[in-house]
């Protein structure tokens, strides 16, 4: 047995026809950690799951999972579980049917907290998934997810259809369950906002290469924010490596990479913080 842990995923490429979804891509998944897989539509967040699941094949490359080949290995599918955007249950299926049959296949499936969670949704555990809204029919696969012990929760858009309030809810059962029983959560999600300050990890993909692969705090570190009067800002950031800008009436703002020399901010410059999603913005854009 090996005693390597996490997921890796070694320079594995998957194309269709003339298409590549994933380009040489390699990322190792620690243990007990949030990570934020990030990508615009069509980038291969989807494809990276349906690999790592063994749901498709690579063309090439390998994904392990603590050591051991993911591909046609029960042992290692095991460790994982999934929950996508497709509902992979008979339509006569009803909520409770589904955790029964998760719980045959996942032994440690915490019933008792997925009655607790359909509570505080209030969802009827006895009502037939055919018949719930698409809100409640992310609801009844999130509260599946979190009940689930295996070691790798891959989540698939997971808040889709969900209003704030139940997106909030969700973020917050979701931390309550990795405070009692951490593992590795993985969110391929679009609003990036709502989970900066969820996850630790964040890992940007665009056309099907991995861009940036590191902490949240190191990537909002990486540059800065700069705004003011447009004159004032483009002599500012002359020879800086600008990443993103902004226009409105007579004011700019400006996403930099590097580190800033607070001693030679000139007046008329406010310096902030960058944010996640804006970054996310001006990283996949440029």
């Amino acid at each position: 047995m090996s005693d390597r842990i996490g997921i890796e995923v070694k320079h594995v490429t998957k194309t269709y026809g003339a298409n590549k979804a994933l380009d040489d891509i390699s990322i190792n998944f620690q243990k007990e950690t949030i990570y934020g897989l990030l990508g615009r539509n069509g980038a291969g967040k989807t494809t990276l799951f349906n690999v790592i699941t063994n749901r498709i094949f690579p063309t090439s490359g390998e994904v392990l999972i603590d050591g051991q080949p993911a591909t046609e290995n029960d042992y290692a599918q095991e460790k994982i579980y999934m929950m996508s955007e497709q509902n992979c249950y008979p339509e006569t299926y009803s909520v409770n049917d589904v955790f029964k049959c998760t719980k045959a296949f996942y032994p440690d499936f915490d019933q008792e907290m997925a009655k607790d969670l359909c509570k505080k949704f209030n969802l009827n555990p006895k009502k037939g998934i055919s018949q719930l809204s698409t809100g409640y029919g992310s609801i009844y696969k999130l509260i599946t997810a979190l009940c689930v012990k295996a070691d790798y929760i891959l989540l698939d858009e997971p808040v889709l259809g969900l209003d704030a309030n139940h997106r909030d809810l969700f973020y917050q059962c979701l931390l309550e369950s990795y405070a009692k029983n951490p593992r590795t959560f993985i969110l391929s999600t679009h609003l990036i906002e709502e989970v900066a300050n969820l996850v630790e990890q964040v890992i940007i993909i665009k056309d099907g290469r991995v861009i940036r692969n590191e902490s949240c705090e190191e990537l909002l570190s990486s540059g800065y924010s700069v705004s003011g009067t447009i004159a004032v800002v483009d002599e500012f950031i002359r020879g800086k490596k600008v990443i993103g800008e902004t226009v409105l009436g007579g004011l700019k703002t400006v996403s930099i990479l590097g580190r800033c020399e607070k001693a030679n901010i000139p007046a008329g410059i406010e310096i902030t913080k960058l944010d996640l999603q804006k970054l996310f913005i001006d990283l996949t854009n440029c």
